[in-house]
């Protein structure tokens, strides 16, 4: 099934344009693979409108899987760069993480592995910040927020610090399970990614160097 989702995904990002177009990559979970909506509502079909209005020929891949934690997404990251050779790596990971409580040193171990690998195949990367429920208590949730800061500064990232600004804590945007966003809060999602997205776009390639900042 998640294999069919992403295929579908891909297909619908890619209608019209050509197989050599320079791609931008999601890896996300069910916040970016379109949960419980339509797949052409999704804030990444949503994104292939925004290039194209913007005059970029980038075509978007969208291997978000639902469920997914960082763990999942840093071990099949380089199968997703070897197949797909993306410009631009936009990750949007930890929320299940932070769900189950993982530890935040394995979040940062992992999200720093995809940036890595993401770097060393050429792509720019854009980190997606994600915010949690205080349910296990201050600490915890001030340690899960402030890996997306350090990996932001440690990898001179482009970057936000909370991908659902304006939508978690509007009812009206959100599913009925409160965890999802609906088709109403995905322009809300966009506009948020799009700035680092759009800079990430906008970067000169010779400019990566694919090695963490100096501190």
């Amino acid at each position: 099934m998640r294999k069919i989702l992403s295929l579908l995904l891909l297909l619908v990002a890619a209608d019209g344009y050509a197989t050599d177009s320079p791609v931008v990559m999601i890896v996300g979970d069910s916040l970016s693979a379109g949960y419980g909506i339509d797949v052409d509502q999704s804030w990444a079909a949503l994104l292939q409108s925004r290039l194209r209005e913007q005059g970029y020929e980038h075509r978007v891949v969208n291997a978000s899987i639902s469920g997914e934690t960082s763990e999942g997404g840093a071990v099949r990251i380089k199968s997703e760069l070897e197949t797909h050779a993306p410009a631009v790596v936009v990750l949007e990971l930890g929320g299940n993480d932070g769900l189950r409580g993982f530890p935040p040193a394995r979040l940062k171990s992992n999200l720093a592995s995809m940036i890595e690998a993401s770097q060393s195949a050429n792509a720019e990367v854009v980190l997606l910040g994600i915010r949690i429920p205080s349910n296990y208590g201050p600490r915890y949730t001030q340690s899960f927020e402030k890996v997306y800061r350090d990996l932001a500064e440690e990898y001179s990232l482009p970057w936000i610090e909370f991908f659902m600004q304006g939508v978690a804590l509007d009812e009206s945007l959100m599913q009925d399970d409160g965890i999802h966003p609906n088709a109403s809060a995905q322009p809300i999602l966009l506009d948020n990614a799009w700035p680092v997205i759009e800079q990430a776009l906008n970067t000169d390639p010779k400019e990566m160097s694919g090695q963490p900042a100096a501190n």
